[in-house]
Parts: C-alpha cells; sequence; structure tokens
C-alpha cells in the first residue's frame, strides 16, 4: 500500500509537472541579483539555467543543481575578474497546492575588481634565424623584439583583469611576431599568477619565435594556359625579403586583379627544409581566354548607361591582353581597345590602346579620336607612365572651332597613401602629369600641358570608446589644377583642354559643364583649371554601436578658362551619407550650385584615385 501511495504520489508530481510544461511555466524561476557587470555573464552562462525547462525536475534533483551553481558561478566570476565574490543561494519552495514553480534566488556581490600588477614577456630562442644566431646581435636583437612586444601588450599594468582580455592580448603578441619574420611562431608557455586578497594578477607570457623566415621562389601550381613565370612577374613577390604577411597578400591582390586568374591563393611552404629561402605557392585557376560582359548602369552626371566588354587575355600571335569596351549613355557613345605586354622583370610593361569618343559638350556635338603607345610600371604604392600620344577632335555645331589634331609625349606619376585602396579613411594621394609637343592642324603650333591632384583624407578624435574599431570623423580634401601652355591663337585639340563640374569634381553642377566659352557663348574646352573641395565626414553610431554609415557636408570649388585671370569660380555645397559597401564607399549626395542655383542629386559607387 505504501509502495502504490508513493507511486502515487510520484504520478501526481509528473502530471503536475507535464500540465506546467505543457502550460509553458518553467521548472523554476531563476532571479540574480548583481550588478550590471556581472548579471549577463551569469544570466546567460550559468550552468543551472540549461535545467530550468527540463520536465519533471524533481527537489531533491533542484537541491543536487544548486549545490554545484555556487561553483559555477565563482568560476564564471573569475572569468571576468572577480576572484573574492560573496555568494547566497535562496531556495523558495511553492505555497502547499500551488503550482507555481520553486523560486530560486542568486544573490552576488562580486567584489573588487582584480587589476594587472604586471606583465613580463619572454623570447624563447631557436637556432634558425640568422639575425639572432650571431653571438654579437643575439641580445640586441632580442632585446629589441621583446621591447616592441611589450610596448604593444594589449594588457599593461592598471586594467581590470579577465579572462577575455588575456586570451585576446596573448593572441595579438603572437600575432605580431607571425605577421613579420616569425610565421611559425606559438606560445610556449603562460601564466595568470593571482591573489585574490590582494586582487592583483602577475601575467606571464613565453613565445617560441620559431625559425625566421624569409620569400623563396614563387611556385605556382594551377597554370595550364599562361605561363607560370608571367605569374611570378605579376606578383612581384620580393624574394630574398623577410617574411611579410602583408607583402604576401600585396602579392595575391596583384594576381587576382591582373585579369588572368579568377581565384589565386598564396601561402608560404613553412615545411620547406630551409627557412631562409621558403617557397611560396600560389594555388591559381586561370580565367577563361576570352570573355564577354555587359554591363548597365545609371548616373546622375549622364543617365542611363549601357556597355560591352570583350577581355582576350592572350592575343594570337603577339600575346598581350586585350581590353575592348563599347559604352552608351545619353551624352558620350566610346569605343575603346587597350592592349598590355606581360611586366618586365623591372616592372615596366609596353601598352597601346585606341579610343573613339562622341560627347555633347554644352551645344557642340565633339567626335574625337586618341591613340596611346607605351610603357607603365606599377609597385604597391606608385605607378608611372611613359606614352606618346595622338589627338584628334572634330567638333560639329554653330560656329564650332575648327578640326584639330596634336602629337605629343607624355609623363605621369600616381602616389597612393590610403590605409585602404578601395575605403580609405586617412592618408593621401598625389599624381603629376606633364607632356609636351606641337598641334599638327590647322597649323603647327608648340604646347606643354600639366596637371596636378592632391587628396588627403585627415582624422580627427574619435567618438567610440573602441579606438580599435572605431572610425574617426575627418576632414577629405581635395585640390586640382592644370595648366595649357601654348600661343593665345593655337587651336587645340579639345582632349588637351580642361573641363569639370560633376560628381567626383564640382557638385551642383552638371557632368563637365564647367568650361570657358567661345565668341557666341558656347561652353569650350579652356587652357587652366582649378579645382578645390572641403568635406567633413562624420561616421554614424545607433546606440552606442558603429554602423557602415557617415553623413557629409562639404563645400566644392572650380573654375576654368583660357587665362589665369579669367577664372571664375562656380561654388556647390551640400551635404550626403555614405554607405561602406563590401566594393567601396555608396555615396548619395545633394548639392546645390550657387552659380546655377539649381539642386543637383549625385550618386556614386566606389573611390578612385
Amino acid at each position: 500500500m505504501l509502495l502504490c501511495l508513493t507511486g502515487c504520489s510520484s504520478w501526481l508530481r509528473q502530471d503536475e509537472g507535464e500540465a506546467a510544461q505543457a502550460a509553458g511555466q518553467d521548472a523554476f524561476t531563476l532571479d540574480v541579483q548583481a550588478p550590471d557587470t556581472v548579471r549577463e555573464t551569469l544570466e546567460r552562462h550559468l550552468e543551472l539555467q540549461r535545467f530550468r525547462q527540463l520536465p519533471d525536475l524533481q527537489a531533491h534533483e533542484l537541491q543536487r543543481l544548486l549545490g554545484n551553481t555556487e561553483a559555477n558561478a565563482r568560476e564564471l566570476l573569475g572569468t571576468l575578474g572577480y576572484f573574492a565574490p560573496r555568494i547566497e543561494l535562496e531556495l523558495r519552495p511553492p505555497p502547499d497546492g500551488a503550482r507555481t514553480p520553486p523560486f530560486v534566488r542568486l544573490s552576488v556581490d562580486p567584489g573588487p575588481a582584480t587589476r594587472i600588477a604586471s606583465a613580463t614577456i619572454a623570447l624563447e630562442h631557436r637556432p634558425g634565424d640568422s639575425a639572432l644566431d650571431s653571438p654579437d646581435a643575439l641580445p640586441e636583437a632580442r632585446t629589441r623584439l621583446q621591447e616592441r612586444l611589450q610596448a604593444q601588450w594589449a594588457l599593461p599594468p592598471g586594467q581590470v583583469f579577465t579572462q577575455s582580455a588575456w586570451d585576446n592580448a596573448k593572441s595579438a603578441g603572437l600575432r605580431q611576431l607571425q605577421v613579420q619574420r616569425y610565421p611559425t611562431a606559438h606560445i610556449a608557455n603562460s601564466l595568470a599568477d593571482v591573489d585574490a586578497d590582494s586582487q592583483q594578477a602577475a601575467l606571464s607570457v613565453s613565445y617560441d619565435t620559431g625559425p625566421a623566415y624569409r620569400f623563396g621562389p614563387l611556385q605556382v601550381q594551377g597554370s595550364q594556359r599562361y605561363d607560370p613565370d608571367a605569374a611570378r612577374r605579376l606578383a612581384r613577390l620580393p624574394t630574398g625579403a623577410v617574411y611579410d604577411e602583408s607583402a604576401l597578400l600585396d602579392a595575391q591582390l596583384r594576381l587576382a586583379q591582373s585579369g588572368y586568374y579568377d581565384a589565386v591563393f598564396l601561402a608560404l611552404d613553412t615545411e620547406a627544409p630551409d627557412p631562409g629561402n621558403a617557397p611560396v605557392v600560389a594555388q591559381v585557376r586561370e580565367a577563361r581566354l576570352q570573355k564577354w560582359v555587359f554591363g548597365a548602369g545609371l548616373s546622375t552626371d549622364s543617365g542611363a548607361r549601357l556597355s560591352l566588354e570583350h577581355t582576350h587575355n592572350q592575343l594570337p600571335a603577339l600575346g598581350w591582353r586585350a581590353l575592348s569596351q563599347l559604352s552608351l549613355d545619353a551624352k558620350a557613345q566610346r569605343l575603346g581597345t587597350e592592349w598590355t605586354d606581360l611586366p618586365g622583370e623591372d616592372g615596366w610593361r609596353s601598352f597601346a590602346s585606341a579610343q573613339l569618343l562622341r560627347e555633347a559638350t554644352g551645344p557642340l556635338d565633339i567626335r574625337s579620336a586618341r591613340l596611346r603607345a607605351g610603357q607603365n610600371q606599377g609597385t604597391q604604392r606608385i605607378d608611372r607612365t611613359v606614352f606618346v600620344q595622338y589627338d584628334h577632335a572634330d567638333s560639329q555645331g554653330l560656329n564650332a572651332p575648327p578640326t584639330t589634331t596634336a602629337l605629343s609625349l607624355n609623363y605621369g606619376w600616381t602616389g597612393r597613401y590610403f590605409d585602404h585602396p578601395n575605403a580609405p579613411t586617412r592618408g593621401h594621394g598625389l599624381a603629376l602629369e606633364l607632356g609636351g609637343g606641337s598641334t599638327l592642324r590647322p597649323a603647327h603650333t608648340p604646347f606643354v600641358r600639366t596637371r596636378v591632384r592632391w587628396q588627403s583624407f585627415i582624422p580627427t578624435e574619435g567618438l567610440a570608446e573602441d579606438r580599435s574599431a572605431a572610425r574617426s570623423p575627418r576632414l577629405a580634401l581635395r585640390t586640382e589644377a592644370g595648366a595649357v601652355i601654348a600661343r593665345a591663337s593655337a587651336e587645340l585639340p579639345v582632349g588637351q583642354l580642361f573641363l569639370t563640374g560633376g560628381d567626383t569634381t564640382v557638385r551642383g553642377y552638371g557632368y563637365r559643364s564647367i568650361g570657358t566659352q567661345t565668341r557666341n557663348q558656347q561652353l569650350y574646352g579652356g587652357r587652366y583649371l582649378a579645382v578645390a573641395s572641403l568635406e567633413w565626414q562624420q561616421p554614424l553610431v545607433h546606440q552606442g554601436v558603429l554602423t557602415d554609415w557617415e553623413s557629409a557636408l562639404f563645400l566644392d570649388a572650380g573654375a576654368v578658362g583660357d587665362q589665369l585671370g579669367a577664372l571664375e569660380p562656380r561654388v556647390g555645397v551640400g551635404a550626403g551619407v555614405r554607405w561602406r559597401s563590401p566594393v567601396g564607399p555608396l555615396q548619395a549626395d545633394l548639392a546645390y550650385g550657387v552659380q546655377s542655383q539649381s539642386l543637383r542629386l549625385h550618386l556614386r559607387l566606389g573611390f578612385s584615385f
């Protein structure tokens, strides 16, 4: 009979538990009383939480779980830097006859946070580093490396100790070794000696640097159509230099952007017997020999746009790469082709290009042709170009200028010193162009043409607490100047003259709508150009979290004239928003042209200089 009653009692409890569970009621109620600094962690990670919705949780089972809760809470608090907490547990069973779940209260006073008292960083040397193997250089080189790690240590004395911060600091120190010279470095030993009575922690970590590596030859895997030696010249890997992860990624990016490969992955062979000459393995998937691309777009400067592009990666007999494009929009129709050779050992490559263009400039319909041939060289930050150019321009319209042709020799230099190629937030760029030649038609007249462009991003104080992830507000400065020096009577092709206005120059005005005027008040290119822009860019923060959106306020000014004294600036002011997309900033600007007294919307995707 007792057994029967016990069974009935168990059955009743099970029935009540199932009824409570069916009603969506927890097996018990947990209330965590603790400061905000620790409450969220306890509520989320206490092992007790996993049993709240367990069906038919018996009283003795709950008591057993509570017996482990204090130790679990102390362990969680220790990861946050609290090693001397006061913890109280309270269990209130439901009133007799009530079907409410038991009530559990966890009260926590975490006590003072443990702070870093000292941080000691040591290096274990292993033979194989020629710079450190020298008896004379060993102490000095090791000391410099240790000092650099110590200076950049992410958890210095005085900061609060947490397990996550400790793990991150160790990983950050290891990362500093692995990205340059020591790709196989690892943590040999680490210890966080915590004194709970004094709330202080003494940290020590020892890194085994492993051998120092230098770049060896590039070994290409996956080549079928293209010469592996061409990949080496395209990658421009600094063979013989000390291993640098950024140099490896730059070489990988150059191969990927060359157009010869659809996929590229570079990796240092750390299993090589000689770390001082470690091969770099390039796994590639070659692009198709020929490719057609159809495109459509929309621009506030020129309206709807259609394009057709053809790529031939290996022209018969010549072996050069040819990129040809047909582009049609409301204001311009362009047909062009550019052929480029593979770079030589010095990085220089030959190129040739041709372009036919028909565009509306004010009331004139201008049909022009351009031929170029020369060489260019691209390095990590600097591009150089030397070329011969032939220009032909035929203008149609009332009182249009005469047909003109010109031949010139030109040199271009561009330096890019931005922190990011597609979405810079700091740094600057400078571009110089210098050309000289002579008109051929209607008369032979010598001329010199020069142009200078400069852009800079200057960050100011950041607003976000997490400086490692914050993008500071910044000033974006841009200026451009150009001049064509020739006799006043010289008739120059329109391609050698200057026009400005539009999305990337002077906002608030139409594309290439700022120029000089002919005698009958028609718009035409001028011999002198001046453009300046000042823009304030402010990252947007939502509920304390930095977003991918930015706001902008700007002032643009530009002028074109046939004489320096005739430059009359056109000013545009406005505001806009930016979204940091994966392919670069997408910007929308609403600008007011002060002289034109009109509003214009400007849209642009990506950054280029």
